[in-house]
């Protein structure tokens, strides 16, 4: 299976929890302080490993606060087999 993580932009959240329901493994929650807004922002809690990078909760980010890196695996021409991570960011 695909691997992944996220990075959510605390500061930015405005804690919407709509890339909590998105999320199909569920490694996103709320975080239990506010940041500086006032908001509770979206936490990503992945201990197991279990993002796939799928995107499901940047596409759906009002706010576009959420990057994701998918690791990839390649085949160059020579054949060797390598890993390379992918950095993908939802456009609002």
């Amino acid at each position: 299976m695909a691997k992944g993580h996220i990075v959510i932009d605390e500061v930015r959240c405005k804690g919407c929890e709509l890339c909590i329901s998105a999320c199909p493994q569920h490694v996103i929650t709320l975080a239990e302080g506010h940041n500086s807004m006032g908001y509770r922002p979206a936490l990503y809690l992945d201990a197991q490993h279990d993002c796939t990078g799928c995107a499901l909760c940047a596409v759906v980010c009002p706010d576009a606060c959420i990057t994701v890196y998918k690791e990839v695996t390649y085949k160059p021409s020579n054949g060797t087999k390598k890993e390379a991570l992918r950095y993908a960011e939802a456009i609002a």
